[in-house]
């Protein structure tokens, strides 16, 4: 009978959970008693860092203490390089790391500016701030590069070889993981921030991130701006990582290298009331990685909140105007080219017809503050960093603020500066009338005789305008009586008038803007190519030649007219309050840059015939949006049509003022190949009943249209 365990079998098992029994215990005899106290220590060591802890920035605020930027807290996914590349294979987990990104829809931080998929090539949009990286990454990467300037794919092949990617890897993943270990690697090549892998990421990203446990990955708390507006974008700017040349000079004023700043608008110009002191912290943590205790050494402090002069509900309903007159200025553009098509007399090619952009600025005449500047087209300012390569390719460019940049020819809305000039000086007085011939004939025999607008309005017939004196000159907009009185006057006398008022001259706001130029002979040739002639004086005397301004100093302009000559600053900054509001740090005063000094009677026969603009019967192209105004919201204007060249769309230029009696607003409009001033009509007079509308109805915190004081 056969035994089912056999002896022989017994006694083998035996002798093996032997030898496992004293394996075992040797073992534990090494790591507690011979070793015990090395682990002991090594799971007792902590290690102490010193951290920057970055302070909240400053929120901006409109003139009534509406939020238009603040903070929103968010979390970062950053990457410790150390356990990351301590991994078997972190390419693959940074492949992996990528599809997760993209499955919740978050975006990453990829610097290298290189096509995502072959042909790669360099990409011809890349910032500023890839530029100076990748040309780092080539100094300090020389030695392996083939040349000084690898093209694109030179430098992927490196960096296949240099990141040790498998070829097994598509050419697309290739790029993505040589994009990352890029972006890691060129940080230590240029001094600038730590990587960000995903800024602000989703919490279903940083969930499934944390559950997979991927090696080197780690959220941190910070803040990105969280806009309250969606308009104003030219004049909040946005914030982002220092340039290497920004670096340098912030790095003096105790800048973190992760510190966001300004990069344009408002968030550039008061960088240092918005910026607050960033704190130091001490973190003790154990071998884990666990946080043991955070001992502050310096507590960070927020930044200031700044008070901007414009009223964000205003600023809202000029944009909104603008980009609705805009379409119904091109639905009429469409409508007479078809027309004049029909019968074989548009002239214009296309691209030199179509509205390309605008510009609109209303400034509060007593004090010269901006309460609303308006460029079109615009953006969305919250996505401005994801989508500024395409915003560069947007056409008509939305990134360009007209109305501050934009430098334009006024046309005939220059003529209210040449009648102060003219009356001032002496060379006409306010009953004094000018005959017009319809053509300015002095110079004819030097081959020169320019034609006033209404000798060829109506062609075959020849009309004039006969006697006028100063005020209905600036009502029926007579070139002629202005080529008289300019000629007269002459180019350098002008000039100082112009500069009186603000043209040519820097307006005192803090953001980025054009001086633009006032005719004269000095720089004739810079801009117009030719030497000075007599008939660029006269040209310059209705608002031609070489003259450009900018809607933003068209506007305080026409507030020095409303003013009677006084010229005040257009500063943009109201009033700067500590982060939690308790201290005023910086209240605006009224200040005058300049006075045009002339006698009362002057500016009222100046002032009379821009009333005359819009609301005489005989200016009924302008005076029909204007004329049942009721006395309180009179207003006062001069048109402009700014000549661009043979066959090319006019410019439209209009500025405004009301109340006519007490003036408290003016607006300044340009609409590029507008055709003519009196087409921005409708839109001026919807802004003023906007303002007015605003004005008569307040809110549960305080009145608006109320200034702060």
């Amino acid at each position: 009978m056969n035994r089912l365990i056999k002896p022989s079998r017994v006694t083998a098992m035996a002798i093996f959970m032997g030898v496992l029994l004293v394996v075992y215990l040797a073992f534990l005899y090494r790591v507690q008693i011979v070793e015990g106290e090395e682990y002991y220590t090594a799971g007792q060591r902590v290690t102490q860092e010193e951290r920057t802890v970055t302070a909240a920035r400053g929120s901006i605020l409109d003139r009534y203490g509406r939020v238009l930027v603040s903070n929103k807290e968010c979390y970062n996914l950053t990457i410790d390089v150390t356990k990351l590349f301590a991994d078997e294979d972190p390419n693959a987990t940074l492949l992996e790391l990528v599809e997760l990104v993209e499955q919740y829809g978050d975006t990453y931080t990829d610097d290298l500016p290189i096509t995502r998929k072959p042909p790669f090539e360099y990409d011809e949009n890349m910032t500023e701030i890839q530029r100076t990286m990748l040309n780092a990454y080539f100094v300090r990467h020389r030695d392996g590069l083939p040349s000084d300037s690898p093209t694109a794919v030179e430098l992927l092949s490196y960096m296949r070889t240099r990141y040790d990617i498998d070829t097994n890897y598509s050419a697309e993943e290739m790029r993505t993981i040589a994009g990352l270990r890029y972006s890691i690697n060129v940080r230590y090549a240029i001094n600038t921030a730590d990587y960000v892998f995903v800024q602000d990421a989703s919490m279903k990203l940083t969930t499934a991130i944390m559950e997979k446990k991927l090696a080197g990955i780690q959220v941190s708390r910070s803040y990105v701006r969280d806009y309250g507006t969606e308009y104003a974008a030219h004049l909040l700017g946005y914030v982002g990582l220092m340039t290497q040349e920004e670096y340098e000079h912030y790095s003096l004023l105790d800048y973190s290298t992760d510190a966001m700043v300004g990069k344009d608008g408002a968030e550039y110009a008061f960088e240092e009331y918005l910026h607050g002191i960033d704190g130091k912290v001490i973190e003790t943590r154990n071998s884990a990685g666990t946080i043991l205790s955070t001992v502050y050494t310096r507590e960070p402090v927020p930044g200031n909140n700044v008070y901007l002069t414009i009223d964000i509900e205003l600023q809202e309903k000029v944009e909104r105007i603008l980009d609705a007159g805009i379409q119904v200025l091109m639905r009429e553009r469409l409508n007479k080219k078809a027309e004049r098509e029909a019968v074989g007399e548009w002239k214009f090619k296309d691209g030199y017809w179509e509205i390309t952009g605008a510009g609109v600025v209303v400034v509060n005449v007593k004090t010269g503050e901006p309460l609303a500047i308006a460029s079109w087209p615009s953006y969305d300012v919250s996505t401005i960093i994801e989508k500024y390569a395409q915003l560069l390719q947007t056409p008509n460019a939305p990134l360009f603020n007209r109305a501050l940049m934009g430098a334009y020819a006024p046309g005939s809305a220059f003529k209210p500066c040449t009648a102060i000039a003219s009356l001032t000086e002496g060379i006409i007085n306010t009953e004094k009338k000018v005959r017009c011939e319809g053509v300015f004939t002095k110079y004819a025999a030097d081959g020169y005789a320019p034609e006033c607008w209404i000798w060829t309005a109506m062609l075959p017939e020849h009309y004039t305008h006969g006697e006028l004196n100063i005020t209905e000159a600036l009502l029926h907009s007579c070139n002629y009586f202005f080529y008289t009185v300019g000629n007269e006057l002459g180019v350098d006398k002008l000039g100082e008038y112009a500069h009186g008022f603000g043209l040519g001259e820097h307006t005192g706001i803090e953001l980025t803007e054009t001086v633009g130029n006032m005719s004269n002979q000095a720089n004739h040739m810079d801009y117009a190519g030719s030497e000075w002639r007599i008939g660029d004086t006269l040209q310059a005397a209705i608002g031609q030649s070489d003259s450009v301004f900018s809607p933003l100093q068209l506007a305080e302009y026409c507030a020095t007219v409303a003013n009677s000559g006084h010229r005040h600053s257009a500063s943009m900054l109201k009033e700067v309050r500590s982060f939690d509001y308790s201290d005023n740090v910086y209240e605006r005063k009224v200040e005058e840059l300049s006075t045009v000094e002339t006698a009362p009677y002057n500016w009222e026969a100046v002032q009379e015939g821009m009333h005359l603009v819009a609301n005489s019967p005989l200016n009924d192209n302008v005076s029909k949006y204007f004329i049942d105004l009721p006395r309180a919201r009179a207003v006062a204007a001069k048109t402009g049509t700014a000549q661009k060249g043979e066959n090319i769309v006019n410019d439209a230029i209009f500025i405004c003022y009301a109340p006519f009696t007490d003036p408290e607003i003016a607006i300044a409009m340009v609409i590029e190949r507008g055709e003519s001033g009196s087409n921005n009509a409708f839109m001026a007079r919807q802004i003023v009943d906007a303002y007015f509308d605003m004005k008569s109805y307040s809110d549960t915190s305080e009145q608006e249209m109320t200034l702060l004081k």
